[in-house]
Formats: structure tokens, sequence, C-alpha cells
């Protein structure tokens, strides 16, 4: 079995990655002190704990990849979280985005579509930490019906169009944070849903997220 540990030295490369994002133009502290705080080598494979702490983003099976550290901390400061509000986020894959969302003390719901993640980060013990995320495996278009409306929506995989259902599901004066684009670039959108019918939306730098699919995967 595979032992976590979290040593002086990975410690300092975190306290250096936070250091490069922060100069990259992340300024919310409580989002800095978060991927600080989580031990980013925690969510790789072994073969890539040398080189966890490069803002980059890393393959973590099924066509998936972890976001560079820089596209984790922007789309959270985008939210502009609270801590007990209620957030949806499209794409579990590592966890790590979850984690991190956990650790600014906000409720989670974290949907995956690829069987073998959603079954990986359902055994993974670090989450255990963070009480408030709550895991299912399904279709992120579909979102979670049953536990809306949220206060915002995070959407980690790029959208050709912004999803109707997961809009529905957005409650008034909620944000949703979503890349939105064709497969090599995406701009980052940010939504203010307000009213029932009405929304604002944002337009923010561009980024390269893996396409959101429909569906499940067995």
């Amino acid at each position: 079995m595979r032992r976590f540990e979290d040593s002086y030295k990975q410690k300092g490369l975190r306290r250096q990655l936070v250091d490069s994002i922060r100069q990259k133009g992340i300024t919310d502290e409580n989002v800095l002190t978060a991927i600080n705080n989580i031990p980013r080598h925690f969510f790789l494979d072994t073969a890539f704990e040398g080189i966890a702490y490069e803002d980059r983003a890393f393959p973590i099976g099924e066509g998936q990849t972890i976001s560079q550290p820089y596209t984790v901390a922007y789309q959270s400061q985008l939210l502009e979280l609270k801590p007990y509000e209620k957030v949806l986020e499209i794409g579990t894959g590592s966890g790590y985005q979850a984690c991190v969302l956990g650790e600014l003390k906000v409720n989670v719901f974290t949907i995956e579509r690829q069987k073998k993640l959603f079954d990986q980060v359902k055994q993974f013990s670090f989450k255990s930490k963070y009480p408030t995320l709550r895991f299912f495996y399904g279709d992120g278009y579909e979102g979670l019906p049953t536990y809306a409306p949220f206060d915002k929506v995070l959407v980690t995989a790029a959208a050709p169009q912004i999803p109707e259902k997961l809009l529905q599901q957005l409650k008034v004066g909620g944000k949703m944070v979503i890349p939105v684009g064709g497969h090599e670039v995406q701009r980052m959108l940010r939504i203010t849903k307000v009213s029932e019918t009405d929304y604002d939306q944002e337009m923010f730098d561009n980024f390269s997220f893996v396409p959101m699919l429909a569906g499940k995967t067995l």
C-alpha cells in the first residue's frame, strides 16, 4: 500500500508554487493558503512526485488531467466563495480541486463521469480530511437536481456551450465559472444568475481544458 508523506522539501516546493501563482495574479489569500495546505503530490502517480509542484497539468488516466495549480486557483478565485456555501463541481478527476474547495470550507457536491476515476477517489484516504465533500458518479451535463439549488457551480472541463440544466440548478444570485469554447482554446466565463430567467456574463482569460462529455463511462 502506498504511504503518503509530506516532507519538508515538498512543503518548501509548495510554498514556491504558491509564490509563483501569486506573481501570476492570484490575489485571494484564502485560495493561496488552500493551495499551500494541500499536498498535490498525493493526487499524482508516484512517478510524478518529483515534479508535482511544477505549475502544469499532469495525466491522471482515462484521458483526463489534474489541472495546473494556477488554473485551480484562478477558477476558485472567480467563484468568490464564502464558507458553508453549496458548490456543485462538474468533473472530479483526481479530487484535487474538490479538496481545494473543501479547504475553503464550502460544501462540495462533485460529479465524475469516469467510473475508474470515481472509484479511485472514493478509495483515496486523504479526502476524509474534508467531511463537507460528497462524491457522485454521473453525467455532469445533468448536474444534481435532487440537491439543487447551488450557490456556486464550477465546471472543470471545456463545454461547447453553457449547459442549460446547470444554469437551472444555480440559485438566484449564484455564480457559475466555466470554460467555454472549442477543443484547443476556451474562454473562462463567469455567469451570475440575476433572476430565474436573466443572467450576467463576464469573460476572462483563455485556457485549455479537456472536453466536457455527456453520459458516463464504466
